[in-house]
């Protein structure tokens, strides 16, 4: 699925409208909202100041960083694209959202994939170090721990985002949602390719352990406290330490649907 430019604008007048709303209804806020959202052209030059805020260190300071990330996301309109889609899904995923602004503003989950999305596009731009700095004050904000060369698609939902770890060679494909400290990750010091690769429209319980290269397959769930360390089928469940199958999803997309209740899931 992709987004065009009118869909971009569309995303952000809703936006922008809700946001209004909001500075209306609590006037506390509304020097912040209007500074952030209201005050802006478009959607990319908001998150870039809420970013640029959330990251800025004594020795990087917000306006440097306003420009850095501003730039970085106009330079691909897959990232763009990847954003609008994050931000759909993490608004129709999440029953809280009530719109979109609650998660744009709030929500650090959303947060942190959108700053690991800049900091990803600096690392296939040779700047590694940019790239490194991001990701520790991405891990220091936000709790979330995405290495740079890791390769994430679009609709993706972190949900709570707090304890998240995803490693240098981690791949997530499209439309999976991943919850709270859920870690993909090696298995020891190896080298190399050691990471898992997620496939499309996974569900990842909060608190699981995914560990090696490893493939889970696509449209597959995995159990709240699992912990995989072998290949997991498409469109099967698997739950336990170690994880085991045990069963098939009810719902034929589980990373949307966002159902982690086992009971009815089929056996055969």
């Amino acid at each position: 699925m992709n987004t065009g430019p009118n869909d971009l604008r569309a995303l952000w007048d809703q936006l922008r409208s809700e946001v209004i709303a909001m500075a209306s209804a609590e006037p506390l806020l509304a020097n912040y909202l209007c500074k952030t959202i209201i005050d802006h052209a478009s959607l990319i030059d908001a998150l870039a100041e809420l970013l640029a805020g959330k990251l800025a260190s004594q020795n990087v300071p917000t306006k440097v960083l306003v420009e850095v990330i501003s730039n970085t996301l106009r330079s691909s309109s897959a990232i763009q694209n990847a954003i609008a889609l994050d931000l759909l899904a993490t608004s129709e995923r999440d029953p809280a959202s009530k719109g979109i602004a609650n998660p744009f503003l709030n929500y650090k989950g959303f947060h942190a994939l959108e700053a690991y999305r800049a900091g990803h596009a600096l690392w296939l731009n040779g700047r590694q170090s940019l790239a490194y700095y991001f990701q520790g004050r991405i891990s220091e904000v936000f709790s979330v721990d995405i290495h740079p060369a890791a390769i994430i698609g679009y609709g993706v939902f972190i949900d709570h985002g707090t304890g998240i770890v995803i490693g240098e060679t981690a791949v997530v494909d499209n439309d999976v949602s991943i919850l709270q400290e859920v870690t993909l990750g090696g298995t020891g010091k190896a080298s190399g390719d050691r990471h898992p690769k997620i496939g499309r429209g996974v569900l990842i319980g909060a608190g699981a352990k995914i560990l090696g290269n490893i493939r889970v397959g696509e449209r597959a769930k995995i159990g709240a406290g699992s912990v995989v360390l072998q290949e997991v089928p498409p469109h099967t469940t698997v739950a336990g330490v170690p994880a085991k199958v045990v069963g098939h999803p009810k719902a034929d997309e589980p990373g949307k649907a966002m159902d982690q209740d086992f009971d009815g899931e089929s056996e055969g």
